[in-house]
């Protein structure tokens, strides 16, 4: 059964890729705040705009006028984008993903969306960071398969320490490998095809460039 989807429109830079239509296949979409300037460049149209439009221009409220508008006070307890994640798990999502997530203006709420994904993750939610270009999926205990292109560039950061680390199918691979928290030693590694990660302890971030073949 295929799993109930959302994109959250976010802020930050979105490129369109083979890689990000495929990620939005049968998805439904809301957009927090400005956002919304990617749905024009995805073609489609929220069935949700949250926010308090504070980074929204009076251009853009205009040209999307159709779309229905939950509006917030600039002074609230959450950002836009936990808000627009909150809409998408009520009404059923069960995969997130968060398009415009990465590099932008504002690195704190960049920071804020992988920390949000990790929290998410550990919900049980299926969440995928994007900005075309670039991806991000949390890694927990457990196991994950990530489907990239021999050649590629990926790292794991760590969020914690992390216990029994596999790395597989890279060139530099690990196994059962302890990674003390700050450290850089999983920095800039290099795809073989799909890489297989397992974890026994501790919570990290992959962060992938499907499209950077520098390493290949």
């Amino acid at each position: 059964m295929t799993k109930s989807t959302f994109t959250i429109l976010l802020g930050g830079e979105l490129t369109v890729t083979q890689r990000l239509r495929e990620a939005l296949e049968g998805s439904r979409f809301i957009a927090a705040d400005g956002g919304m300037r990617h749905a024009a460049t995805l073609r489609i149209e929220p069935e949700l705009w949250v926010g308090d439009f504070d980074s929204t221009p009076p251009a853009l409220i205009e040209a999307q006028s159709g779309v229905p508008r939950q509006p917030y006070p600039a002074a609230k307890n959450e950002t836009d984008g936990e808000i627009a994640t909150a809409e998408a798990i009520d009404r059923g999502a069960e995969r997130l993903v968060l398009a415009g997530a990465l590099g932008g203006e504002r690195s704190d709420h960049a920071l804020q969306h992988v920390f949000h994904a990790l929290s998410l993750a550990e919900r049980g939610i299926e969440v995928l960071l994007t900005s075309g270009a670039e991806e991000a999926v949390p890694l927990l205990p457990g196991r994950r398969l990530l489907d990239l292109p021999a050649g590629s560039l990926f790292s794991v950061i760590g969020f914690s320490e992390l216990e029994g680390l596999d790395i597989l199918n890279a060139r530099y691979p690990l196994e059962n490998f302890v990674l003390p928290f700050g450290s850089s030693r999983t920095i800039s590694n290099v795809a073989e095809g799909p890489v297989a990660f397992s974890l026994k302890r501790g919570k990290a971030m992959i962060f992938a460039r499907p499209y950077d073949l520098t390493g290949a």
